[in-house]
């Protein structure tokens, strides 16, 4: 049995070098020819790609969807989703994500990827257990990352309890692309030993090592790898699928996929990919490795952030000082896996400590948020000197953030009656809100037709 593929291409290839704006045209274009290769699945839809469709290509994600699905008679789709954030940046109502979960699959996903920015189990009960009450395929993926805490001890231990929250399969998620090759056979050949689950691992190639891990996970045997067709490849995005096809042909783990399919795939892909360089979309850089990310141990995509404060203010001359900031931050704050939004919140309040001088002097909203229990657990104990510094006696919660969180839905339905024509649409406005509103406004805004003498007008006054 040969190593299984999942394509990345139409949802992290793109997310990782363009900002997730390929359009669903550019999508469909592929998926044919992408279909009929063989893969184990596709990956097309969750993390970014909502956000991105209705904000800057005014197009509906759910109709992305069911267009793909139509389109895909033989391979799964999967999809990314943030636990109890569901696609978005805070936790929502168990009902709220129950609903998400039963239109994700209805509308064509059939493998969720489930996973939490702190690994706190709790936070993924609610998903994991409407993906299964619906029939989907439940993959639960563990954030990697590395610190005194995260031994391989901890994440086999981990991979026990997903085992019995009944997961399909366990990922190995390393979205800083800093496992290391040794690191991963040892990782993979434990967790073989230690849990029946299909082992999927998905990284980056921002540090220039991902396909030499692979290859130790490969020899450790992983089940399946996460590659991206090749214009969409390397750099910040996955290793690239056709390599992986020529490496391991002929071999007992040799994928077996439909090579054809995946040149012409690649060909069109390739258009796309050259438009998106012309128009400076895709940075040439994000095509580059940097190995300081395994020095630092912090995702390309924080580091590129970390540099855009930095010159902003003006105060480039600061970034050796806050790439040091960044561990003492991450320490004090019980080692949390830099993956959105925790990367996102270690860097800022380092560049704030860097900037003001002083210590926690400033701290962003969502820092007080976490300190205070409401993102969950962390992963070792927080130093009790910064978390009395920052938010003093107040209570910390110890159970799960949602549980005091009441049901939502009807009341965004309720809410936004009379523009939503669909739970779908209600699902939209709850996650979104005011870009929500914007772009249903604007998709079901009612065409007027116009008499010729106002064509007229109309015209006149464009110019």
């Amino acid at each position: 049995m040969g190593v299984k593929i999942v394509d990345t291409a139409l949802r992290d290839g793109h997310q990782s070098l363009i900002a997730t704006r390929m359009t669903t045209d550019e999508i469909l274009a592929l998926v044919d020819d992408m279909d009929k290769a063989g893969y184990h699945a596709l990956e097309v839809w969750g993390g970014a790609t909502f956000d991105a469709c209705i904000s800057f290509l005014n197009e509906d994600p759910w109709e992305r969807l069911r267009l793909i699905k139509a389109r895909c008679k033989n391979t799964k789709l999967q999809m990314l989703f943030r636990g109890q954030n569901i696609l978005g940046y805070h936790h929502y109502a168990d009902d709220v994500v129950d609903m998400f979960v039963k239109k994700s699959l209805e509308n064509g996903i059939d493998i969720i990827r489930v996973f939490d920015a702190l690994n706190d189990i709790r936070n993924l009960k609610c998903a994991v257990d409407s993906t299964k009450k619906y029939g989907g395929h439940c993959q639960i993926a563990v954030s990697y990352t590395t610190s005194p805490v995260h031994t391989v001890d901890y994440y086999v231990n981990l991979a026990l309890e997903i085992e019995k929250m009944g997961a399909d399969s366990l990922c190995i998620k390393d979205m800083a692309g800093v496992l290391l090759p040794e690191a991963a056979y040892e990782l993979i050949s434990r967790l073989k030993k230690s849990t029946k689950l299909p082992i999927e691992l998905h990284s980056h190639c921002t540090g220039g090592i991902c396909e030499m891990t692979y290859a130790k996970a490969i020899e450790a045997g992983v089940d399946i790898i996460d590659t991206a067709l090749s214009p969409f490849s390397g750099g910040t995005s996955q290793p690239s699928t056709e390599s992986f096809c020529y490496a391991l042909q002929g071999t007992k783990y040799d994928p077996k996929l439909d090579i054809a399919c995946l040149k012409r795939a690649a060909d069109t892909l390739t258009k796309f990919k050259d438009a998106y360089l012309k128009s400076g979309r895709l940075n040439p850089k994000a095509l580059t490795c940097n190995p300081s990310i395994l020095k630092y141990q912090v995702p390309g995509g924080m580091l590129s952030n970390l540099m855009s404060q930095l010159k902003e203010q003006d105060a480039m001359d600061k970034y050796e000082a806050v790439l040091n900031e960044v561990p003492r931050v991450r320490k004090e704050l019980g080692y949390p896996p830099l993956v959105t939004p925790l990367s996102q919140m270690v860097g800022t309040q380092s560049v704030m400590n860097v900037m003001t001088g002083v210590r926690y002097k400033m701290v962003p909203k969502e820092i007080k948020d976490y300190l205070h229990g409401l993102y969950g657990a962390a992963p070792a104990p927080v130093d009790p000197e910064i978390r009395k510094l920052v938010i003093g006696d107040d209570e910390v919660i110890t159970y799960r953030p949602a549980d005091k969180i009441e049901p939502q839905f009807e009341m965004y339905k309720e809410k936004y009656k009379d523009l939503v024509r669909s739970d779908e649409d209600v699902l939209t406005c709850a996650l979104f809100k005011q870009k929500a509103v914007k772009f249903l406004t604007e998709k079901y805004a009612p065409k007027q037709e116009a008499k010729e003498e106002d064509e007229v007008i109309e015209f006149s006054l464009t110019l």
